[in-house]
């Protein structure tokens, strides 16, 4: 299983301090990959850098806001100096702050939920691929959703986020293929997690969703970081600009 094999690798991970940020920080330490968890408040990190380092992984927690481009540019400058590389980047956080009729939005919540879905994945793309360029290649994963493909019901502007970071992967795909650095996007379908809890507590919307899943249940956050792996690990040496969807069939 060397091909799936992290050893000597360092991996930033955005959202990682819980959900599908924290089970892809799981399974990248446990494959090897010594693990930087990033998030807004450094508290929310402390357990989950207790967890891997408990198991025998690697990991250290910094605090950075993903809407705030200053403090991008502060966590890069971070890393290349205490850490010297960058070759795995994880873009998982994301904001959904308003559940609702598009038609009924305010302005502020079109602006945070671009600021951290759309332009903080940008800008750690762009500043963390010259890091990269410096050691000789990467692997980026954009943390998407199938809503990015088909929007959700009362989720308009997240699911409009989303979209733009399909097109935003296959933009940097392209553009960065020649500097071996590999941009790829995850498509997590429904999943049990705290930031997807308007829906997954609300037996009324999830018994509407429940049936366009030929799987007929709700994903673990578990069962997106395999998929994540695949995406960073040599497995995947020849494959840039794809969206791998896991949504127990939903857009099938």
């Amino acid at each position: 299983m060397e091909l799936f094999s992290l050893k000597g690798k360092t991996a930033l991970i955005t959202g990682a301090s819980r959900g599908i940020g924290e089970a892809i920080a799981h399974l990248l330490a446990q494959q090897g990959a010594f693990c930087i968890l990033v998030s807004r408040k450094l508290d929310s990190l402390s357990v989950v850098e207790s967890a891997i380092k408990g198991k025998g992984g690697s990991a250290v927690s910094v605090a950075c806001n993903m809407g705030d481009i200053e403090q991008i540019k502060e966590l890069m400058a971070h890393v290349e100096e205490k850490y010297g590389r960058l070759d795995i980047l994880i873009n998982n956080a994301a904001a959904n702050p308003y559940f609702g009729e598009m038609i009924n939005a305010e302005e502020r919540a079109w602006d945070k939920t671009n600021e951290v879905n759309l332009k903080g994945p940008f800008f750690m793309i762009q500043y963390a691929a010259k890091l990269m360029m410096k050691s000789g290649g990467g692997s980026i994963v954009n943390v998407s959703s199938v809503n990015g493909v088909q929007p959700a019901l009362f989720q308009g502007i997240y699911s409009i986020t989303k979209a733009g970071l399909i097109t935003m992967t296959r933009a940097y795909a392209r553009e960065l293929g020649t500097h071996n650095i590999r941009v790829n996007a995850l498509l997590p379908g429904l999943t049990d997690t705290k930031f997807a809890s308007a829906i997954t507590k609300n037996e009324d919307i999830k018994n509407r969703i429940l049936p366009e899943i030929p799987m007929g249940r709700i994903a673990q956050p578990e069962e997106m970081a395999p998929a994540v792996l695949y995406l960073v690990s040599d497995a995947a040496s020849y494959t840039t600009g794809m969206c791998l969807t896991c949504d127990g069939g939903m857009l099938s």
